[in-house]
């Protein structure tokens, strides 16, 4: 991996300490080599926790790094005055702060990293969004939490990093008619695939539910995790390879 770590930014949260992080940068070797952030992820801690320092140095020098043990839930929590030690991560798939200093991290490896903010509040958000919380309303809570810290939806920008593609993205007749019994509009981030699956668009999802609880801008990055192997760790794509183990990548957001 190369020995620069790289930052995908988004151009809504220019000027916001953010990044969508990939796998260049890091000190891990074998089937995670990079800038795996993983805590769960089988590799050695003390390369993850450098890893992770990397990370966090490349977004916002000094700033606390704190993350959630992430369970594909909607639940998002606040990081306040008292902030949590890595190994007492609360379960949680999303995080907000409104403090100076503090950078949030959404650990990803095929699911939708989302960073959002209120510039005038300085007020930030970071979401997990795979399947199972999206369609449960992950992002809809942390709007939700982050107007509790003075936060104005329509004030809000948000983006949708590096997940894995519809391209990429084959799923079945059960996961389909799930999304469609959810609303009937959700047919349109389906497309045919071979018989009996489907190709599901995560991003354009994740991004029409950011549209539709009202935020003033939303961005999709448009970046592939499956189809881009030196650049992101993907879930699927270890599974169909065979891989022991994948690597998570880490996508951060603070306040100066």
């Amino acid at each position: 991996m190369a020995d620069t770590v790289e930052v995908n930014r988004a151009g809504l949260l220019d000027g916001i300490p953010h990044g969508f992080l990939g796998r260049r940068g890091g000190v891990s070797t074998g089937d995670v080599a990079g800038l795996n952030t993983g805590l769960g992820s089988g590799d050695d801690p003390m390369l993850i926790a450098e890893n992770r320092r990397r990370a966090a140095e490349a977004v916002l020098p000094g700033a606390r790094l704190v993350s959630v043990y992430q369970v594909h839930s909607p639940d998002c929590v606040t990081a306040g005055a008292a902030l949590w030690a890595d190994a007492d991560r609360p379960h949680a798939d999303a995080l907000v702060t409104d403090r100076p200093g503090v950078l949030l991290g959404i650990l990803t490896a095929d699911c939708a990293p989302v960073l959002l903010a209120d510039r005038e509040a300085g007020v930030v958000g970071a979401a997990h969004a795979g399947w199972k919380g999206a369609i449960g309303g992950v992002t809809d809570r942390t709007v939700e939490a982050m107007e509790s810290l003075g936060a104005r939806r329509e004030r809000i920008v948000a983006a949708v990093g590096p997940c894995i593609a519809r391209r990429s993205y084959e799923v079945d007749e059960a996961f389909h008619d799930r999304f469609l019994a959810e609303d009937e509009s959700n047919a349109l981030f389906f497309a045919a695939g071979r018989p009996g699956h489907h190709q599901f668009d995560l991003e354009a999802y994740v991004a029409a539910r950011l549209a539709r609880a009202g935020l003033g801008r939303v961005e999709a990055l448009g970046l592939d995790t499956y189809s881009a192997p030196d650049r992101f760790y993907s879930y699927r794509r270890a599974t169909h390879k065979g891989e022991a183990s994948y690597g998570r990548q880490i996508s951060l957001i603070g306040l100066r």
